[in-house]
């Protein structure tokens, strides 16, 4: 496999931390996180992929056959699961603070005066 499939996921990191440290709202850097996250099952789909193999279903292939990892698949489901419930309490929290304080201006919240 190529190297350069490994640079993608890196990019795409890349391109999210640079949305979450120069992003001006909450909500901004909220989905900038959520972008850095895709990074890792671009990842680890980039690991677990292997040329002319099969999925992982035993029932109809031959024991010599190539097949894909199935702990890559599970990971990345995972991750996905664990990255959609991370986004909605984060944006859970930005709803109420804009509530509390007005504003989802980061720099607009630096004291934590009531």
């Amino acid at each position: 496999m190529s190297q350069f499939l490994y640079l993608i996921p890196g990019w795409i990191l890349l391109a999210g931390v640079y949305g979450i440290v120069t992003s001006r709202n909450l909500v901004h850097a909220v989905v900038c996180l959520s972008v850095a996250q895709s990074a890792t099952y671009v990842l680890l789909l980039t690991i677990g992929y292997q040329r002319k193999a099969t999925a992982p279903v035993f029932s109809d292939i031959k024991p010599t056959r190539n097949v894909v990892d199935p702990l890559v698949q599970a990971m990345t489901l995972t991750d996905i699961v664990v990255g959609a419930t991370v986004t909605a309490l984060l944006l859970a929290l930005t709803v109420q603070v804009a509530k509390r304080r007005g504003t989802v201006d980061p720099d607009d919240l630096r004291s934590l005066e009531p």
